[in-house]
């Protein structure tokens, strides 16, 4: 699978476009943003850090995104089984069973040390947070796009610039994440969807680090992570999913 995600990371000059940039990144937040439902899936996240034995970590993942809301609990691996998050507004907070205890945390912080960001997991506010900078038409692989530079317009986000390649149904297929100096930091990649209705939900995003590796057999390799998002659903979530009390008893 990560060879098959790897190869959308070529692009080259290719299309023009009947809407805006900016109607089309409105499209991209629709599309990857589930109003007037609530969303539940199974989340798989395989670490691969160069020189160590791969890592995986198996997640319950549910949003309600039109309050704002999501939840996630750890199922695997057993030493952080019961772990969770919970965002309600603008407030994240982590729950540690062994100390019973939430923190507050950031959702620009690392998810369970993966190189996944607690910012993957929520809806898509890309035209709230980023102004177009320029655009160009790609191709990558088989998706034609239109390739999106953006920057930041408010320090809430996780990456200062960004680069996204749109392909023509508003689906994120690839994106580059910078600092503000401009040193890229991840390259992801979403080649296929679900699509349930008139929804659309990832099959698997791959994360390339481009900062983190090691040396091996004389050569740098980077971290990856891969999450594989399997059982999505869009049925009704019981409110009481979105509560510290919901988290403290799935611990038990």
């Amino acid at each position: 699978m990560a060879k098959y995600l790897l190869m959308f990371f070529l692009a080259s000059p290719a299309l023009v476009w009947a809407i805006s940039d900016e109607e089309l990144l409105k499209k991209v937040d629709s599309l990857a943003s589930y109003y007037g439902a609530d969303f539940s899936a199974e989340y798989t996240i395989v670490q691969d850090k160069p020189g160590q034995s791969r890592s995986a970590t198996v997640a319950g993942v549910f949003r309600r995104d039109s309050d704002e809301l999501y939840t996630i609990i750890i199922i695997q691996p057993v030493i952080n089984k019961g772990q969770g998050y919970l965002k309600q507004g603008e407030t994240l907070w982590f729950y540690d069973p062994e100390s019973k205890r939430f923190n507050s945390t950031s959702s620009r912080e690392r998810f369970q040390n993966s190189n996944a960001r607690n910012s993957d997991f929520t809806r898509s506010t890309l035209s709230e947070d980023y102004r177009i900078l320029s655009s160009e038409d790609a191709e990558l692989g088989r998706f034609k796009c239109r390739l999106l530079s953006l920057e930041a317009t408010n320090n809430e986000v996780s990456y200062p610039r960004m680069k996204v390649w749109v392909s023509e149904d508003g689906l994120v297929r690839k994106t580059e994440d910078y600092s503000l100096s401009g040193q890229l930091l991840r390259t992801s990649a979403i080649p296929d969807y679900y699509k349930i209705g008139e929804r659309y939900v990832p099959k698997a995003i791959l994360l390339v680090d481009e900062l983190r590796g090691a040396m091996v057999d004389g050569k740098f390799v980077k971290e990856k992570t891969q999450i594989t998002i399997t059982k999505p659903s869009f049925t009704p979530v019981s409110g009481a999913v979105f509560s510290k009390t919901y988290l403290e008893k799935a611990a038990r």
